[in-house]
């Protein structure tokens, strides 16, 4: 049987983190023995934010092109391409926007959310309220089954199926209607205890070395009502046992809690376990990494051929899309 086919794609705004490989790219390696997998690197997404300044947008798409390939985007196991390099992208794109009432995109929950947030930016535009049709696009031009998210973005991935149900019914059945494939995503704050965000700076990058990681964990933020190292403490309130959780054997997780709540051990101890864990285990991705970097014409190369056969799969899709709308 026919493997199914699973789609999803990273915005390149800088050098992933932790979140992004904790969030995505993680389950995106393991997917990958069990589906068709198609990923990719949304550039034409990151100009709905920020279309004001695009100098670094081509240096970004190659850096994580690298993360994503260093932490185990196999080339030759998934599709892995850049989304402007298939321009089906945007016809598709346009021919869903003459259908799409605008009231359906003025309730997605994000758009007013993200313009509150992104003071200083003008998001007062059209790239920004059609981020979702441009979105469904992406899914629906390779007509993937399903596509990994976590539970926080099922609602975006319904305006999808919505989009591909509008045009079977206007038209005739093109589009399957795209399933969610559930992740569980980790708790995992910033190094400041906040939302983990590349404009606070309180990231851990894939490919940082162990003495930066070092240096920007020894002050993480932890339990804020344990202020003396005689106080006892609570691990279940504390942002570096989250990263406990994630990256630390259950021994060594139910050491430190206990030494936590005891005040067995002080905060520095807690973190200095954790980095026993967490150094090891990043230690592959960064080397793959810097390896990538210095052959960056092997990385151009990877992101054409899986632009090439991407383009394939598109262009096949919209032979259908010109007939069932009577375009040829």
């Amino acid at each position: 049987m026919a493997k199914q086919r699973v789609l999803s794609g990273m915005r390149p705004t800088g050098r992933l983190h932790l979140g992004n490989y904790l969030g995505a790219l993680d389950n995106w390696v393991k997917l990958q023995d069990e589906y068709e997998c198609f990923f990719f690197i949304a550039d034409w997404h990151a100009l709905t934010t920020d279309y004001a300044d695009t100098r670094e947008l081509r240096a970004n798409t190659r850096e994580v092109a690298i993360d994503m390939l260093a932490a185990g985007i196999d080339p030759n196991r998934s599709t892995l391409f850049v989304q402007s390099a298939v321009p089906e992208h945007a016809e598709l794109h346009l021919l869903f926007s003459m259908f799409i009432p605008v009231p359906w995109l003025e309730r997605v929950p994000t758009y007013k959310e993200k313009q509150q947030e992104e003071t200083t930016k003008d998001l007062s535009t059209y790239g920004f309220l059609g981020y979702p049709v441009l979105m469904a696009a992406d899914i629906l031009i390779y007509r993937a089954q399903a596509v990994p998210v976590g539970v926080d973005q099922v609602p975006h991935l319904e305006m999808t199926r919505e989009i591909a149900r509008r045009f079977n019914a206007l038209y005739r059945p093109v589009f399957p209607e795209p399933q969610p494939k559930l992740t569980e995503v980790p708790k995992l704050l910033g190094t400041d205890g906040t939302k983990m965000s590349k404009s606070k700076g309180n990231i851990l990058e894939l490919g940082e070395s162990p003495e930066s990681i070092t240096a920007k964990v020894r002050p993480m933020m932890t339990d804020p009502a344990r202020k003396r190292r005689s106080d006892p403490g609570d691990p279940d309130v504390c942002p570096v046992f989250d990263y406990h959780r994630v990256f630390s054997p259950a021994a060594v997780q139910a050491e430190a809690a206990r030494g936590c709540r005891t005040a067995g051990i002080g905060c520095l101890d807690c973190k200095a376990m954790l980095l026993e864990h967490l150094l090891p285990t990043l230690a592959p991705i960064r080397e793959r990494r810097l390896e990538l970097a210095r052959d960056s014409a092997r990385v151009d190369e990877i992101l054409r051929e899986g632009s090439k056969r991407a383009q394939q799969v598109a262009a096949a899709t919209m032979a259908e899309v010109r007939e069932a709308m009577r375009l040829n």
